[in-house]
């Protein structure tokens, strides 16, 4: 069966949300506290994450602005659409979005407003870096360039770069590519001495032949087990590129594996549902999770409240 450009866009946002719903419970913890838990985590109980909704908000500047996106227009929608909306502490945000909207209440401007906190290296962007693969199915670069406009307001550095690599790779899934082919691509859209490359490469190579357990091989290879957060783009980009690869590019053992590996596990969860929806498209969702996914809530961006990710996708097809 032919994919359809919709059919790959619905089914990337769509792995996404299943990804992050499935990930949220197990956010934070290792894989034998999942395993102790669960035993393994396959079911989705409830909703999604800040991710699925900051994926909404990113695709909702594409769809206003296309290519010719800017960090001015981002910034814009953030003092606009997201600021005037919070009331008291922001529910279930990451550390760089929050830094970035304290430093646009100070008056900073990007990309001061991505550097100034000093988590830039956080996987915000890459969490809601799927919207501009979609749009710019077929061509890594300019996916990684538009998601670096967005990127500009609320990252810097790796986090930046973790955003581009997961633009990339979902650029090529959406074009066809197999699983290494879209992760090549999205290599090839970062520097190959970068933080987030050489944790990717490593990730690839724990997967090959080797004596333990894959999970705590990768581990191993990728996971800054001294830093207090989970919320490292290198590592999460890597744990959801090993997980894609895993999984064969296959919706549901992509997802599982990735939220199986813990960690930033709604994160990395999303990435590789987006990766392995766009590369199988929407009818690869299994049935009992797409039944879970309904319009978000808003609760982290209250801007988002009642947009569903398959209208969204449906959306930014047009606008390409």
């Amino acid at each position: 069966m032919t994919l359809t450009h919709r059919g790959r866009a619905r089914g990337c946002l769509l792995g996404l949300a299943a990804g992050d719903a499935l990930g949220r419970p197990a956010e934070n913890l290792s894989p034998e506290q999942i395993a102790a838990r669960w035993g393994r985590l396959t079911e989705i109980d409830g909703g999604g994450t800040d991710d699925t909704e900051y994926t909404i908000f990113a695709a909702s500047l594409l769809i206003r602005h296309g290519h010719a996106l800017t960090s001015q227009d981002v910034a814009q929608a953030y003092q606009q659409e997201i600021i005037p909306l919070i009331d008291g502490p922001m529910k279930g945000a990451g550390f760089s979005e929050l830094g970035a909207i304290q430093a646009l209440r100070q008056g900073l401007r990007p990309p001061l407003t991505g550097q100034w906190h000093r988590h830039g290296w956080s996987d915000g962007l890459a969490m809601r870096a799927a919207p501009y693969g979609i749009f710019a199915a077929g061509d890594p670069g300019e996916a990684a360039r538009l998601v670096e406009v967005d990127g500009s307001v609320s990252n810097a550095g790796e986090g930046i770069l973790g955003g581009r690599a997961v633009a990339g790779a979902v650029a090529a899934a959406m074009a066809g590519a197999s699983p290494d082919e879209a992760v090549t691509a999205g290599l090839g859209v970062i520097p190959e001495d970068s933080w987030t490359a050489r944790s990717v490469n490593r990730a690839r190579e724990a997967l090959g032949p080797g004596s333990g357990d894959v999970a705590g091989r990768l581990h191993e290879a990728v996971v800054v087990r001294h830093y207090p957060w989970t919320d490292l783009a290198p590592e999460a980009v890597a744990l959801a590129f090993a997980a894609y690869l895993m999984g064969g590019g296959e919706v549901e053992e992509s997802v599982v594996i990735a939220a199986n590996l813990g960690r930033d596990a709604d994160t990395t969860a999303a990435i590789a549902g987006a990766l392995a929806g766009a590369g199988r498209g929407e009818a690869a969702v299994p049935e009992r999770w797409a039944r879970q996914i309904g319009p978000v809530e808003g609760r982290c961006l209250p801007v988002t409240a009642g947009r569903h990710v398959l209208d969204v996708a449906d959306q930014l097809v047009e606008g390409t």
